[in-house]
């Protein structure tokens, strides 16, 4: 969770350079941040998606040594 905030406080501290270098760009890219978002946001459905297939398989195949192995002892 530390890591998020920190690293939300360095995108925002590169758009505040960014202001103070070029204004127009940083607000344009202000505006257009929440666009490629929603352009973006698809592929993320899909990403996930794709990811839990790719679990069912690997969970499917090795179904059978699981069983082979037999229960765990501590």
């Amino acid at each position: 969770m530390v890591f998020l905030r920190v690293d939300a406080m360095v995108k925002f501290l590169l758009w505040c350079i960014l202001l103070f270098l070029c204004w127009p760009l940083a607000l344009l890219a202000l505006v257009l941040y929440p666009v490629v978002w929603l352009l973006l946001l698809p592929f993320r459905l899909v990403g996930i998606a794709v990811e839990g297939v790719f679990d069912l398989l690997r969970a499917i195949i090795t179904l059978p040594a699981r069983i082979l192995r037999g229960p765990r002892h501590a």
